[in-house]
Protein backbone atom coordinates (compact mmCIF):
# COMPACT_ATOMS: atom_id res chain seq x y z
CA UNK A 1 0.00 0.00 0.00
CA UNK A 2 0.96 3.49 -0.86
CA UNK A 3 1.55 6.49 1.62
CA UNK A 4 -1.41 8.21 -0.84
CA UNK A 5 -3.31 5.23 0.14
CA UNK A 6 -2.52 4.84 3.71
CA UNK A 7 -3.66 8.02 4.36
CA UNK A 8 -6.61 7.86 2.63
CA UNK A 9 -7.80 4.69 4.64
CA UNK A 10 -6.90 6.50 7.80
CA UNK A 11 -8.66 9.70 7.02
CA UNK A 12 -11.68 7.47 6.19
CA UNK A 13 -10.99 4.83 9.45
CA UNK A 14 -10.88 8.24 11.61
CA UNK A 15 -12.11 11.40 10.00
CA UNK A 16 -15.09 10.53 8.23
CA UNK A 17 -18.34 11.02 9.84
CA UNK A 18 -21.64 10.72 8.04
CA UNK A 19 -24.83 12.41 9.08
CA UNK A 20 -25.84 16.37 8.92
CA UNK A 21 -23.14 19.06 9.70
CA UNK A 22 -23.10 22.67 9.63
CA UNK A 23 -19.10 23.26 8.22
CA UNK A 24 -17.26 26.25 9.40
CA UNK A 25 -17.93 27.99 5.95
CA UNK A 26 -21.96 27.65 7.24
CA UNK A 27 -22.43 25.43 4.61
CA UNK A 28 -24.75 22.21 5.31
CA UNK A 29 -23.12 18.69 4.26
CA UNK A 30 -24.04 15.02 4.74
CA UNK A 31 -20.21 14.60 5.26
CA UNK A 32 -17.65 15.77 8.59
CA UNK A 33 -13.71 15.54 7.79
CA UNK A 34 -12.51 16.14 11.24
CA UNK A 35 -9.28 15.85 10.00
CA UNK A 36 -7.37 16.16 13.72
CA UNK A 37 -8.32 12.70 14.33
CA UNK A 38 -6.29 11.73 11.78
CA UNK A 39 -3.51 14.54 11.53
CA UNK A 40 -3.26 14.69 15.21
CA UNK A 41 -2.29 10.58 15.13
CA UNK A 42 0.56 8.62 15.24
CA UNK A 43 0.28 7.26 11.67
CA UNK A 44 -1.81 10.15 10.31
CA UNK A 45 1.53 12.54 11.38
CA UNK A 46 4.25 10.34 9.44
CA UNK A 47 2.05 9.65 6.58
CA UNK A 48 1.53 13.65 6.54
CA UNK A 49 4.96 14.49 7.15
CA UNK A 50 6.38 12.30 4.28
CA UNK A 51 3.46 13.11 1.82
CA UNK A 52 3.57 16.36 2.57
CA UNK A 53 7.95 17.26 2.40
CA UNK A 54 7.78 14.79 -1.32
CA UNK A 55 4.30 17.18 -1.99
CA UNK A 56 6.77 20.40 -1.36
CA UNK A 57 9.99 19.00 -2.89
CA UNK A 58 7.84 18.02 -6.27
CA UNK A 59 6.77 21.48 -6.26
CA UNK A 60 10.06 22.96 -6.01
CA UNK A 61 8.97 25.02 -3.07
CA UNK A 62 11.69 25.93 -1.11
CA UNK A 63 10.15 27.54 2.65
CA UNK A 64 11.86 28.62 5.06
CA UNK A 65 8.99 27.81 7.33
CA UNK A 66 5.45 26.26 7.16
CA UNK A 67 2.37 27.01 8.90
CA UNK A 68 -1.03 28.30 8.98
CA UNK A 69 -4.44 28.87 10.86
CA UNK A 70 -4.17 26.95 14.19
CA UNK A 71 -5.31 24.70 15.32
CA UNK A 72 -6.29 22.96 12.30
CA UNK A 73 -2.94 23.73 10.70
CA UNK A 74 -0.76 23.13 13.66
CA UNK A 75 0.17 19.08 13.51
CA UNK A 76 0.37 19.14 9.60
CA UNK A 77 2.73 22.04 9.63
CA UNK A 78 4.66 19.92 12.58
CA UNK A 79 4.62 16.79 11.06
CA UNK A 80 5.98 18.33 7.51
CA UNK A 81 8.81 20.04 9.07
CA UNK A 82 10.02 17.04 11.40
CA UNK A 83 9.76 14.60 7.74
CA UNK A 84 12.07 17.31 6.72
CA UNK A 85 14.57 17.44 9.23
CA UNK A 86 17.53 14.76 7.27
CA UNK A 87 16.63 15.96 3.72
CA UNK A 88 19.64 18.45 3.57
CA UNK A 89 17.04 21.83 3.41
CA UNK A 90 14.90 21.09 6.96
CA UNK A 91 11.96 23.57 7.02
CA UNK A 92 10.70 25.06 10.75
CA UNK A 93 7.51 25.82 11.23
CA UNK A 94 4.85 28.32 12.85
CA UNK A 95 1.12 28.94 14.02
CA UNK A 96 -1.05 31.88 13.47
CA UNK A 97 -3.31 32.97 15.77
CA UNK A 98 -7.11 33.36 15.32
CA UNK A 99 -6.29 37.02 16.59
CA UNK A 100 -3.48 38.52 18.23
CA UNK A 101 -2.31 37.90 21.85
CA UNK A 102 -3.13 40.98 24.64
CA UNK A 103 -0.51 40.44 26.70
CA UNK A 104 3.19 39.48 26.13
CA UNK A 105 4.52 40.17 22.69
CA UNK A 106 1.15 40.71 21.41
CA UNK A 107 1.93 38.26 17.98
CA UNK A 108 -0.18 36.91 15.64
CA UNK A 109 2.07 34.51 14.29
CA UNK A 110 4.09 32.38 17.12
CA UNK A 111 7.03 30.19 16.24
CA UNK A 112 9.64 29.86 13.75
CA UNK A 113 8.64 33.08 11.28
CA UNK A 114 10.70 35.76 10.61
CA UNK A 115 10.23 38.99 8.56
CA UNK A 116 11.06 38.42 4.57
CA UNK A 117 10.90 34.35 5.13
CA UNK A 118 9.08 32.80 2.16
CA UNK A 119 7.12 30.16 3.95
CA UNK A 120 4.28 28.01 2.93
CA UNK A 121 0.62 28.17 3.94
CA UNK A 122 -0.40 24.29 5.37
CA UNK A 123 -4.38 23.65 6.10
CA UNK A 124 -6.01 20.64 6.80
CA UNK A 125 -9.09 20.89 4.36
CA UNK A 126 -9.93 22.98 2.22
CA UNK A 127 -13.88 24.27 1.97
CA UNK A 128 -13.76 27.69 1.06
CA UNK A 129 -10.25 28.32 1.07
CA UNK A 130 -11.24 31.28 4.39
CA UNK A 131 -8.47 30.08 6.97
CA UNK A 132 -5.47 29.58 4.39
CA UNK A 133 -6.65 33.01 3.17
CA UNK A 134 -6.30 34.51 6.91
CA UNK A 135 -2.93 32.87 7.46
CA UNK A 136 -1.82 34.38 3.95
CA UNK A 137 -3.19 37.60 5.12
CA UNK A 138 -0.95 37.43 8.69
CA UNK A 139 1.86 35.89 6.94
CA UNK A 140 2.09 38.71 4.39
CA UNK A 141 1.12 42.09 6.75
CA UNK A 142 4.30 40.36 8.95
CA UNK A 143 6.38 40.95 6.24
CA UNK A 144 6.60 37.37 4.76
CA UNK A 145 6.43 35.85 1.21
CA UNK A 146 3.77 32.98 0.59
CA UNK A 147 4.78 30.19 -2.06
CA UNK A 148 1.97 28.51 -1.59
CA UNK A 149 -0.41 26.20 0.00
CA UNK A 150 -0.37 22.55 0.61
CA UNK A 151 -3.71 21.02 2.41
CA UNK A 152 -4.36 17.39 3.57
CA UNK A 153 -7.83 17.65 2.32
CA UNK A 154 -9.72 19.39 -0.81
CA UNK A 155 -13.47 19.06 0.10
CA UNK A 156 -13.72 20.15 -3.99
CA UNK A 157 -16.04 22.98 -3.06
CA UNK A 158 -14.48 25.85 -4.80
CA UNK A 159 -11.55 26.64 -2.09
CA UNK A 160 -9.01 25.42 -4.28
CA UNK A 161 -10.03 27.37 -7.31
CA UNK A 162 -10.67 30.38 -5.09
CA UNK A 163 -7.10 30.73 -3.36
CA UNK A 164 -5.47 29.77 -7.16
CA UNK A 165 -7.76 32.69 -8.72
CA UNK A 166 -5.99 34.93 -6.00
CA UNK A 167 -2.55 33.72 -7.47
CA UNK A 168 -1.44 31.21 -5.05
CA UNK A 169 -0.65 27.67 -6.30
CA UNK A 170 -2.58 24.97 -4.20
CA UNK A 171 -1.18 21.52 -4.22
CA UNK A 172 -3.23 19.04 -1.89
CA UNK A 173 -2.44 15.35 -0.75
CA UNK A 174 -6.13 14.19 -1.16
CA UNK A 175 -9.61 15.26 -2.59
CA UNK A 176 -12.83 14.13 -1.12
CA UNK A 177 -13.31 12.61 -4.06
CA UNK A 178 -10.37 10.24 -3.98
CA UNK A 179 -12.24 9.43 -0.39
CA UNK A 180 -15.26 8.52 -2.15
CA UNK A 181 -17.15 11.69 -0.66
CA UNK A 182 -17.63 13.52 -3.86
CA UNK A 183 -21.41 13.60 -4.35
CA UNK A 184 -22.17 13.59 -0.77
CA UNK A 185 -21.76 17.01 0.31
Amino acid sequence: MTDGESLRRVLLERSVQQGDFVLASGRRSSYYIDCRLTTMSAEGMVLIGRLGWHAIQRAGWRPAAVGGLTMGADPVAYAIAAASFQSGHPVNAFSVRKEAKGHGTGRLIEGNFRTGDAVLVVEDVITTGDSARRAIDAVEKAGGRVLGVLAVVDREEGGKRSLEDQGHKVVTLTTAGELGLKGNA
